[in-house]
This record gives C-alpha cells, structure tokens and sequence, in this order.
C-alpha cells in the first residue's frame, strides 16, 4: 500500500509536469515565429516583416506571463532530490533568458545584430526551454510515461530544427546572396530534423505518428518546400538568389510549422489521457487493497501454517512460532500473491523504463561528445555532428559507441 501511495504521489507529479510540458511547447512555437520574422527584418535591413514582428511579440509576451505562472505553481518540496535540482537549474536558467528577451528585441530594432547572430540567442533560449522537456522526461517513473515523453522531446526538437532552418532560410532569401557556410548549416539542419522525427516515430503512440505521415506526404506543403530548399542550397556560393523569396519559404516553412504543432497538440493530449489514467489504476488499485486488508483482517484466525510454508517449508505445525500463525492461512496467501504480483509489475516497469531511458542516455554521450569537439578542434556544431557519425560509419560501430570514446580521451586533450 505505501509502494502505492509512492507511485501516487509520482503520478501526480508527472500530471502537472505534462501540462507544463505542452504550455513550453507552445512557448517555444511563438520564439520560433518570432526569430524567423527577426531574420527577415534584420536581412532586409527592416524594410520587410515589420508589424507582423510585432504582433508576434505581444503574443510571445502573454506566454511569458502564462509560463512563469506555471513555473510558480510547481511544488518543489514534493520533487526528488535529483531529477528536482537539475529541473530547477533549467528553469531558472529559462527565466532569465525571458527576462532578457526585451533587450534582445530592443537590438534587433536597432539592426545590432547580424541574422546569424540573432538566430543563435533565439535558440540558445528555445534550447533551455527543451531542456526542461528533457528532465521531465528524464525523471518520469513510468515507462508508457516516459515513452511519450521522449517522443515529445524529440518531436518538439525535431521542429526547432525546422525553425532554425526557416530562420537560416529567411536569412539567406533575405540578403538574396548564397552563402557556403550557411548551405552547409542548412543541410545540416535538414539531417537533424529526420533524424529525430525517426526518433518520436519509434516511440509515439499511433495517433501522432499517423498525423505526421499525413504532413510528409502533403504535396501542398513539401513541393513548395523542396523546390525552396533546392533553391537555397544548390546555388553556387556568391550568387544572386531570385528576389522576393523571402516571404514565399518563410510562409511555406510556417504552414508546416503549424501542422507540427497540431501533431504537437495531438502528443500533449495523449499524455495528459494517460496520466489521468495511469492516475486512476493506482487510486483504484490502493482502495481495493484497503477492502482487501480490512475484509481478511476481520475474518478468525487459521492456525494452518501453509502460507508460512512459502518461507520455511521444512516446519512442521507443532514447531511453527505463534506469532507466525496469528495471521491466518488465507490472508497470509493473500498477501504472499499480493506481493510478488506487485514485485514482478515493478521489476517489468523497471525493465521497460530503463530501455527507454537508455535513448536518453545516448543522447546525453553524444551531446558531451559533440561539446568537447567544438571546444579542443573549434568545430561548429554541424561539423562536430559530422566527424562522430563520420568515424562510426568507417569504424563499423554506433554513433554512442564512437561517442564514449571520445569522452574516454577529455584527460588527454591539452587545455582549451
């Protein structure tokens, strides 16, 4: 019963969690909107983009107001020690990017800052807001759970790479010039979104992915889109790009940001159905262990010892302790079965649990990995990615394998 009231309390904690999970979600969507439009406005030196910037940010500043408020209601007495210091870090680190979201703004109205530029603060702030994401789904003890969790995860930054690939976009259509660094930086981009939507598609539940495929498959869409994309990357560096495009791919890449975010809706909905009913069997399953406890307790002893038997087979009732038999040969089986039926759904949980959070695992390697080359070779992000899936295909192994190795080595790379 208190194992129970432990998953209870977890549950409950997870159900909050979820609702803040979807209300980051679409904070993230409105920055999203937002830094393309900045894009837009810095690379035309503010002749386009103006009041639909505008209005992006007014709806952007009434998600602060609503985040922060959530971020206040959370309980951090009830949250465990170690998922509950690294999930505050994140949201304090989320905090004052938002608060310093005006100044931000207030740069780009004054043309301070180059695209590039812009792009890297917007998504260093979508990035920690992710993060929160990741340590929810991180600290989530139940694996249907975490399951959905990760899916979101990978989801939501599956389409921050698309956002960053409408603000590369809205970049280079804006300055109407190619750029060979920025193609590379798109092509990146691209590879980055596929892989983790191959992720979320692993782990979604059918609903969501059977939206998803309807958006890949949408002609309307990905034509316009290709067509843009072929456009952006294959002409030769330092050319001219057809003008007036701009307007057209961010468009194109915002109608299919707005399907994402249905799909998006779609997980957040799934999740918060399987809290509450995962929250519901464990109320459940506790009353009807109180009725069963108080229903046997009541009932006269038996001085049958068999129950005793499971632990001691060898005594024989004459030599059997009394205090053994003072429960009763139906409650004592009762409560036998009561337990291990309970031991073995949690090591099955536990089982599962641990495959799912061997993704996010390897996730945390390669990240490392990729971090430590940026640092010691002065790689881009892009190029670190490229190096470790480089050397695991020559090498024959998997891209976390090629990774631990790297870390394995940090001792002996000279200081930065």
């Amino acid at each position: 019963m208190a194992a129970r009231q432990c998953e209870i309390r977890d549950l409950e904690q997870l159900m909050g969690t979820s609702s803040l999970v979807h209300l980051l979600g679409q904070m993230v969507h409105a920055l999203q909107k937002e830094r393309g439009l900045s894009n837009i406005y810095l690379a035309s030196s503010g002749a386009q983009a103006a009041p639909q910037r505008l209005l992006q940010m007014a709806d952007c500043d009434a998600l602060v107001l609503e985040l922060q408020a959530a971020f206040g209601r959370l309980d951090h007495h009830a949250a465990r020690s170690n998922h509950g210091a690294r999930l505050f870090s994140r949201i304090a680190y989320v905090l004052q990017g938002l608060n310093a979201l005006g100044g931000l703004r207030q740069r780009i109205d004054r043309q301070l800052l180059s695209p590039e530029e812009c792009t890297e603060c917007y998504s260093r702030l979508v990035a920690g807001l992710l993060a929160v994401v990741f340590e929810a789904a991180d600290s989530a003890s139940d694996p249907e759970i975490s399951r959905l969790l990760v899916a979101t995860f990978n989801f939501l930054q599956g389409k921050e790479f698309a956002g960053q690939e409408r603000a590369v976009g809205s970049a280079a259509f804006g300055s109407a010039m190619s750029d060979a660094a920025r193609q590379q930086q798109w092509l990146h981009l691209i590879e980055s979104q596929e892989r983790c939507f191959q992720v979320f598609m692993d782990f979604a539940q059918e609903g969501p992915v059977a939206r998803w495929r309807d958006i890949c498959v949408s002609d309307a869409i990905l034509a316009e889109l290709e067509r843009l994309r072929r456009v952006g990357c294959t002409t030769a560096p330092g050319q001219a790009l057809p003008p007036g495009l701009s307007n057209t791919w961010f468009n194109c890449c915002t109608r299919r940001m707005d399907a994402m975010q249905a799909v998006e809706n779609h997980l957040a909905q799934d999740l918060q159905q399987l809290c509450v009913r995962k929250l519901e069997e464990a109320r459940a399953a506790l009353r009807s262990h109180q009725l069963r406890m108080e229903a046997l307790t009541q009932q006269p002893a038996d001085a049958t010892p068999a129950g005793n038997a499971f632990f001691a087979p060898t005594l024989q009732p004459a030599t059997t302790h009394p205090a053994l038999q003072s429960y009763g040969h139906q409650l004592e089986r009762s409560v036998l079965e009561l337990v291990q039926d309970q031991s073995q759904r949690l090591q099955a949980m536990h089982d599962e649990l641990e495959s799912v959070r061997s993704t996010l695992n390897e996730r945390k390697l390669v990240e490392r990995a990729k971090g430590l080359l940026m640092a010691h070779r002065q790689l881009s992000e892009g190029d670190a990615h490229k190096l470790l899936r480089q050397t695991a295909m020559n090498q024959n192994r998997r891209l976390v394998e090629v990774a631990e190795a790297v870390l394995a080595t940090a001792d002996l790379l000279p200081p930065r």
